[in-house]
Parts: C-alpha cells; sequence; structure tokens
C-alpha cells in the first residue's frame, strides 16, 4: 500500500492587487473598523445620556455622539448596499 503523503497548509493564499483572496479580506477588515466604530459611539452615547438625565450639562455631548452614531450606521448600511450590487 502506497504511503500518502501529509497535507501541507497552504495558508491564506495570495493577497496580491486585484485578487479575490485580496478583495475579501479588505471588506473583512473595513467591516471589523466600522463595527468597533459603531460599538464605541453606541457606548458613548449612551454614557452619555445618562450622565446628562443625572442632571450635568452633558447634553451637548450625548446629542453630538447620537448625530454621530447615526451618520456612521447610515455610511456602514450604504457601503454595505453598495458592496452587494457589485
Amino acid at each position: 500500500m502506497p504511503q500518502r503523503e501529509p497535507l501541507q497548509d497552504q495558508g491564506i493564499g495570495d493577497l496580491e492587487p486585484g485578487t479575490g483572496q485580496r478583495e475579501q479580506f479588505r471588506a473583512r477588515v473595513g467591516d471589523i473598523a466600522w463595527t468597533s466604530l459603531c460599538v464605541v459611539l453606541a457606548v458613548w452615547a449612551v454614557l452619555e445620556s445618562i450622565g446628562s438625565l443625572n442632571g450635568s450639562a452633558r447634553w451637548a455631548y450625548a446629542g453630538v455622539a447620537w448625530i454621530l452614531l447615526g451618520a456612521a450606521l447610515v455610511t456602514r448600511v450604504s457601503a454595505v448596499r453598495r458592496r452587494s450590487r457589485v
């Protein structure tokens, strides 16, 4: 019976410009970055809203945080739609 050679790990493949693997990598990194940004903005907005309810004058910061979170989410949704059309 012939000996089988062990399978060697090929890694993630070539990440050269123009390859599908590179496009998937760029999309994945973008997904992680946008998700991180939205989480940070959401936490900031919630904490500032709680702070403004406690009587401090932080309502302006809470408003800015909610506006930035909304803008980030709209941009994220439009990017996902644009990528799904391509």
